[in-house]
């Protein structure tokens, strides 16, 4: 028979779900309200079908994202029954899993002027993800950047085979924390780093090309740095810090990373923090909040897929609406070549109305 849900309609459910956040049992309770009653499983379907016809261009959004320039790595959590129940059949066995833990990644690349966000979810974190990605690297290429915070799982074994960042806001945001504690010494890490970030903002106020930009940033932030970086090297040789206090530890952080945490003085384009991928992982963590929890892996897949090409739509500043409906309408184009339908050039490829 006819298909009774239009494309645009199943659009308008995966926007509700993936980008809203909203649950499908509450866009049920909704539309009922307004007279034109879904039942949440029949959603589910629809929104499926969308990413049924998305999942190519998510793919080739992989390849893409795999030769950036830039790579920015961080995970949230998130909750997926099916392996929560695996995890408690488990213990039950006496036989705990090595991974328990559940993350959605969050990375976010830039190539070629273009900015591409990807989600992935399970027992993988960031690390993992990260290693997927490049394993689609091509060649030849010279080394990525990578962001993240210092956390362990963002790392790889192979991590000297790219130039590694970590973020100088969560550097810092270990000195904001302490000083109602250490007023004096916190108010000095963190009046400097900002000195170091009110320069960055100049650079972008002034749209700097990137070798000018590094120029400005060694100029005006390295000084600074520097001269943080002794300043912390002497309280600790003084013992006017004591290391296992909290204030010690964050000396220790900040010195230990001081090579990555400063990448951005010597390497042209590298970033200073790490809150383009925090700011693309809101996406996430909107849902989460909403909608608590995937039930299965299939779902969270299905998340993923639609939730990655909504966010990279907003990125390029294209009508998320219209794009879905065209993936659905042009399905067996997009499984025949997805390059050819990403965001930005989708519309080349609509057949003339």
């Amino acid at each position: 028979g006819a298909e009774k849900y239009s494309p645009r309609a199943k659009a308008v459910i995966a926007l509700g779900r993936y980008y809203l956040g909203l649950p499908f049992c509450r866009i049920e309770q909704y539309q009922a309200l307004v007279g034109v009653p879904v039942a949440d499983a029949t959603q589910w379907e629809l929104a499926e079908r969308v990413a049924d016809s998305a999942w190519p261009v998510f793919e080739s959004l992989w390849d893409l994202a795999a030769q950036g320039e830039v790579i920015f790595q961080d995970d949230t959590h998130v909750r997926i029954l099916a392996l929560l129940a695996e995890n408690r059949r488990a213990d039950a066995a006496g036989a705990p899993l090595e991974r328990r833990g559940m993350f959605t990644t969050g990375l976010v690349a830039r190539v070629g002027g273009r900015v591409i966000c990807l989600y992935r979810s399970g027992r993988a974190h960031a690390g993992d993800n990260l290693s997927a990605l490049l394993a689609r690297r091509e060649a030849g290429r010279d080394p990525p950047i990578v962001m993240s915070d210092a956390l362990a799982a963002n790392q790889r074994d192979d991590d000297d085979t790219l130039i590694r960042c970590h973020c100088l806001a969560h550097g810092r945001r270990q000195f904001t924390d302490l000083e109602e504690v250490f007023p004096a010494e916190a108010h000095h890490v963190v009046t400097v780093l900002n000195q170091v970030f009110e320069h960055e903002a100049e650079t972008r106020r002034q749209a700097m090309p990137a070798a000018e930009r590094l120029g400005h940033r060694q100029a005006c932030g390295g000084p600074l740095l520097e001269a943080l970086h002794d300043w912390l090297e002497h309280r600790f040789q003084d013992r006017a810090v004591e290391p296992n206090s909290s204030l010690g530890k964050a000396f220790t952080h900040v010195l230990n990373h001081w090579q990555t945490l400063t990448q951005f003085l010597r390497v042209e384009g590298a970033p200073l923090d790490s809150n383009t991928v925090e700011r693309a992982l809101k996406l996430i963590i909107r849902q989460r909040k909403n909608s608590l929890f995937y039930a299965s892996p299939h779902g969270a897949h299905v998340a993923s897929i639609l939730t990655s090409l909504i966010a990279t739509c907003v990125q390029a500043s294209v009508n998320v609406l219209e794009y879905l409906v065209a993936l659905q309408v042009h399905r067996s184009a997009v499984c025949r070549q997805p390059a050819a339908w990403l965001p930005w050039n989708y519309q080349d490829n609509l057949a003339p109305a």
